[in-house]
């Protein structure tokens, strides 16, 4: 019987895959372009705030339009084998279904968690460069927080993503579910009433550093749980259902 492929050449390899999509890097360039300048924007019309955090959550605020292609390239990295039938040749290199989903979301959310890192200290540079702030904006406290808030958010909403475009196995559709459970219905759902608030509280939601990006909603860490939850149960469900489908 031969050995399993080990894991870190599936990980090589859903790198080589993710890498050679034309979509990841126009996905790349338009999530650098609106994060980062949107950044140095908002950081260059704000010249002065109360605190470091303040200043910082401005110029992260491009974060909030720019996740929304973390949801695109997550999906397609999730679809795009599914729609050339080459997950057959996939899967017989790593007959471990779960194995191979698992390789591809943490080479997609890594991906996405190191330009989110590098993109947030842009906008704190900005920040602290453009932003006058008592005492300044250190890195440290507040400030770090929020970053590290940004960079698990959008590495969690990329893990949902896949977990959406797997189990639909659409990009459209995948897509689309992604945009309605992290955007619109976070929005639409407070104007049912107190139910539809509470309902609201309860969904992933895209966030600009510790807070809920145009909506009403949880706040730093148990938002980010929330997010969480979605995502490790979209996934899981993905998971189940990749194993118990025929391809």
């Amino acid at each position: 019987m031969s050995r399993p492929v080990p894991f870190r050449a599936v990980l090589r390899s859903e790198g080589t895959k993710l890498a050679s999509l034309r979509s990841t890097w126009w996905a790349a360039a338009g999530y650098v372009l609106v994060a980062g300048g949107f950044g140095w924007l908002a950081a260059s019309t704000n010249p002065s705030a109360d605190s470091a955090d303040s200043a910082l959550r401005i110029a992260l605020i491009g974060f909030g339009f720019a996740q929304f292609a973390v949801v695109a390239v997550a999906v397609v990295a999730a679809t795009g084998e599914f729609a050339s039938g080459s997950v057959l040749a996939s899967l017989a290199a790593v007959p471990r279904r779960v194995r191979w989903l698992a390789a591809k979301t943490g080479v997609v959310a890594g991906a996405v968690a190191v330009l989110t890192g590098v993109l947030a200290l842009v906008c704190w540079l900005a920040a602290r460069t453009l932003t006058a702030v008592p005492g300044g904006v250190p890195l440290g406290g507040a400030v770090a927080r929020d970053v590290l808030l940004q960079v698990a958010g959008a590495a969690l909403t990329a893990v949902l993503a896949v977990g959406l475009g797997t189990l639909l196995r659409s990009t459209a559709g995948g897509v689309a579910a992604g945009v309605a459970l992290v955007f619109l219905a976070p929005l639409l759902l407070p104007l049912f009433g107190s139910t539809g608030e509470w309902l609201a509280e309860a969904m992933p939601v895209l966030r600009v550093g510790a807070d809920p990006f145009l909506v009403a909603g949880t706040t730093g860490p148990v938002g980010l749980a929330v997010t969480a939850a979605w995502a490790v149960g979209t996934w899981a469900l993905a998971a189940v259902l990749l194993v118990r489908r025929d391809l």
